[in-house]
């Protein structure tokens, strides 16, 4: 162990001894996680937690920020406790053994491809949508429509992950302006559809029942877990041993300040409708920003709310396309073969075109992909794993004791049952 901290001393012996102040990389990591969060989970949560009641979605809402920032700041500590340069596949190898490391690649990946998938069809909904009820023109088949949009976004993500990040954090600024105008907006029209509800107190059985299958979307809705390991290597680089503490501080901004707009706006939108038109929306497969647009006889509201949900959705696909393409990649490497850094570029691209093509073509239920595909295996990668790795590897030992790591372990079983659950049912 002494060892291991002199060669840990070494390396970073250019370090600052003290935390720089705040700086601009800083707050475009800060908005790149709120961008990778925020996207089609986000404007699907008023529709599943409006349905739920009111007193869950209370509960709901005094969990979100304690819920996902301890998972994701665990997920970041268990990425700082690698090898300098070393993405989550590689420290799992590194911590867990080359089987484990194949393993949990594998499984990183069908976390995260499927929410790829669920952004595609949200896309592809959102603008055909928005061309039939506001801009009143038939939409191209459906089938052209979704190759282009797909292909539009995959031609961002040719430009870099650095421009992948930039580009990301540049669209929140207009989307948080937007996401607020709208909640404020939906102020006047607030006829307490759900309050309805408040008086009637469930019983505990069946609160109880109504959070357990809740909590996974809430999960979703501000899971950012596919660029965590790109962010926590990026920390590593420029602050060396001050790693953890300043990804701890970018974490816990970026998670206020979407627990906040998102609480915020989510109110606003269960406020406005009532738990009918919640279902409508539902059976729809449209977006809260979609319903909205459809449902309120304003212009402003009409153009405005299907153009916030596209900048949403299309910002957290690049994110997503970041950890998906890092999981295939490192599939593909492992397997054996080592192609050629631009082939392999050109192979992951491509492939992720032809399937998010095809499955926005056939635009199965987004609520139900939400509630299915991968949703116990990001529950298990985001909060049962660092738990794991915190008991068990001695570069995380200091983690060791807190409280927030039960609380973690619990939410975290308490998703993938719910998520068995639903399957199974």
């Amino acid at each position: 162990m002494n060892d291991q901290a002199n060669s840990v001393d070494e390396r970073y012996a250019t370090t600052p001894a003290t935390l720089t102040s705040w700086s601009r990389q800083d707050t475009t990591w800060m908005l790149g996680l709120f961008g990778t969060a925020i996207g089609a989970g986000t404007l699907f949560l008023p529709i599943n937690a409006g349905l739920g009641g009111f007193w869950p979605l209370v509960i709901l809402a005094l969990l979100a920020f304690p819920m996902t920032f301890f998972a994701h700041r665990g997920l970041t500590r268990f990425v700082l406790s690698g090898r300098e340069g070393s993405d989550i596949t590689d420290v799992v190898e590194e911590h867990f053994g080359i089987k484990a490391g194949a393993l949990i690649t594998l499984l990183y990946f069908f976390a995260i491809f499927p929410i790829l998938l669920i952004y595609s069809v949200a896309l592809t909904n959102t603008v055909s949508s928005f061309m039939e009820h506001q801009l009143h023109i038939m939409p191209p088949p459906r089938a052209i429509l979704a190759f282009v949009l797909i292909l539009g976004l995959l031609a961002v993500v040719r430009c870099g992950e650095q421009v992948i990040v930039k580009a990301m954090s540049l669209m929140v600024y207009p989307f948080i302006v937007a996401l607020l105008f709208l909640a404020v907006y939906l102020v006047p029209h607030w006829n307490g559809g759900i309050l309805s509800t408040a008086s009637e107190v469930p019983a505990p059985s069946a609160l109880l029942n109504t959070l357990w299958l809740a909590i996974p979307v809430m999960v979703f809705s501000f899971n950012h877990s596919p660029i965590i390991s790109t962010f926590a290597v990026d920390q590593k680089r420029q602050y060396g041993v001050h790693a953890e503490e300043r990804s701890s501080q970018i974490l816990s901004r970026a998670h206020l300040l979407m627990v906040a707009m998102v609480l915020f706006f989510v109110f606003s939108c269960v406020l406005t409708l009532s738990p009918a038109q919640l279902a409508e929306a539902k059976a729809q497969n449209l977006s809260i920003l979609s319903y909205l647009a459809n449902h309120f006889d304003n212009p402003t509201i009409a153009f405005a709310a299907p153009l916030i949900a596209f900048v949403a959705i299309a910002k957290s696909f690049l994110g997503h396309y970041i950890g998906a393409s890092e999981g295939l990649k490192g599939l593909v490497i492992k397997t054996g073969r080592r192609p050629a850094p631009k082939t392999l570029d050109r192979m992951t691209a491509a492939f992720m075109l032809v399937v998010c093509w095809i499955v926005a073509t056939l635009n199965p239920s987004i609520l139900g992909m939400i509630e299915t595909l991968g949703g116990p295996i990001i529950a298990s990668i985001l909060f049962l794993m660092p738990m794991y790795a915190i008991r068990k590897v001695p570069a995380m030992a200091k983690y060791r004791g807190q409280a927030s790591n039960v609380f973690v372990t619990a939410v975290g079983l308490v998703a993938i049952t719910a998520l068995v659950y639903s399957l199974i049912a």
